[in-house]
């Protein structure tokens, strides 16, 4: 068998990567990001690092907001501003925040806190 054959033969068994699936309940939202950081980038604001605390508290690196969950949208608010809500898609470990306008952001879920935020 060819070194080529070989190689096409180990692909067809590769399991084919996760389709991206909206997390459609506060339940499947909880369970995939809280307790864990997100460290993305939105259209809007640029680059962020966050952990998303099991009390509702959001720990970034020089500033901390709160969030919550309403229906099937995570809600984001900092400094007293009014929180921001957004539909959570998620791919593995890539999360995509889906607002009115499309994705407005993306990032990577992390395990944990490790930046000890």
């Amino acid at each position: 068998m060819t070194r080529a054959r070989i190689l096409l033969c180990l692909a067809a068994l590769m399991p084919l990567p996760a389709a991206a699936q909206d997390l459609a309940s506060a339940d499947a939202i909880r369970a995939t990001i809280v307790g864990n950081t997100v460290r993305g980038s939105m259209v809007a604001s640029g680059g962020f690092t966050e952990y998303y605390a099991p009390d509702g508290a959001i720990r970034g690196p020089d500033y901390a907001g709160q969030w919550s969950i309403t229906g099937n949208r995570m809600c984001f608010g900092y400094d007293g501003n009014p929180a921001s809500c957004w539909a959570v898609r998620v791919s593995g470990r890539n999360v995509v925040w889906v607002g009115s306008g499309g994705d407005e952001g993306t990032g990577t879920i992390l395990p944990g806190n490790p930046n000890n935020f």
